[in-house]
C-alpha cells in the first residue's frame, strides 16, 4: 500500500478491516470483472458491444485513478468524488451487461457492493479528518 504510514496514521472507522483483507479482496474482484467482460463479449453481438465496452473501461480507469488520487496526492476529497463516479459507472456497467448475460451482471456485482463499502470507508475517514 503506497505511503502506508500516512494511512496507517489516519483516523478510520470501526469497521476498517486490516490490510490483508484488501490484499485478498482486490485480486478475486478484479479476477471476477476479466470473467464478467470476457462473457459480456462472448454474449452480447458486436454491434451492441461499444457500450459495455465503454462504460467497463471508464469504471477501470476510475478505480485505477483513486489511489494516485487518495494515496499519492492525499486528496481524501478527490478520492470520495472519484469513487462515487466509479459506482456510478460500475452500476451503468453492471446494468448493460445484465441484457445481456445475467451471469456476467451477476460478477460484477460484488464489485459494486465492495464499492458501496468503499465508498463508506472512503467517507468516514474524510469526515474523520
Amino acid at each position: 500500500m503506497p505511503d502506508s504510514e500516512w494511512y496507517a496514521a489516519l483516523p478510520k472507522p470501526d469497521l476498517t478491516p486490516p490490510a490483508a483483507v484488501f490484499q485478498t479482496v482486490w485480486p478475486l474482484l478484479y479476477l471476477l470483472m476479466a470473467v464478467s467482460l470476457y462473457l459480456y463479449l462472448k454474449n452480447t453481438p458486436k454491434i451492441q458491444r461499444p457500450l459495455g465496452i465503454v462504460f467497463f473501461c471508464l469504471q477501470l480507469f476510475l478505480n485505477f485513478l483513486w489511489s494516485p488520487v487518495f494515496f499519492g496526492m492525499r486528496h481524501i476529497a478527490g478520492a470520495l468524488l472519484i469513487l462515487s463516479l466509479l459506482i456510478v459507472t460500475a452500476a451503468c456497467t453492471l446494468w448493460i451487461f445484465y441484457k445481456t448475460s445475467r451471469l456476467a451482471a451477476g460478477l460484477i456485482a460484488p464489485y459494486v457492493l465492495w464499492l458501496l463499502f468503499a465508498w463508506y470507508l472512503n467517507f468516514e475517514i474524510w469526515r474523520l479528518n
